[in-house]
């Protein structure tokens, strides 16, 4: 069994930002030379998130719009009691996830015909990352 692992490291402009790494993850996939696996994404931090879904922008606004529902920006988390402002940003990244697994099969990634994989950052504007480990033949 063959193994790969990548890095990608993001600094986002906003506070929050969904990015579709796809492409980042098949380019991994094809340097990694396995033809039947599986590809992690995972997010490194607490305050972000990797999930698959569409790659439309009205959906990803609607995500959004969900998740502050949900996880609203708010001054009274107890979290913020140790100096943190981003109590809502942990909340969200349970919502969403940390991690995607994604089947490899004749060396290219096996979505569905709309699915795209993204990381979603809550709490931007600092240098995180995610990893990329594929694993198989």
């Amino acid at each position: 069994m063959k193994s790969h692992t990548e890095y990608l490291w993001f600094n986002t402009k906003k506070k929050r930002e969904f990015i579709n790494i796809t492409d980042d993850v098949a380019n991994a996939v094809a340097k990694s030379g396995i033809q039947e696996g599986l590809a992690l994404a995972s997010a490194m931090h607490i305050t972000a998130g990797v999930y698959i879904n569409d790659a439309e922008d009205g959906l990803i606004a609607d995500i959004e719009a969900w998740l502050e529902h949900l996880a609203p920006f708010r001054a009274d988390y107890r979290h913020h009691a140790t100096g943190e402002t981003n109590g809502d940003a942990h909340l969200k990244n349970l919502l969403v996830g940390h991690q995607v697994l994604v089947p490899v099969t004749e060396g290219k990634l096996d979505l569905g015909p709309w699915q795209q994989v993204y990381y979603a950052e809550f709490d931007g504007q600092r240098r995180k990352r995610v990893v990329l480990k594929l694993i198989g033949e």
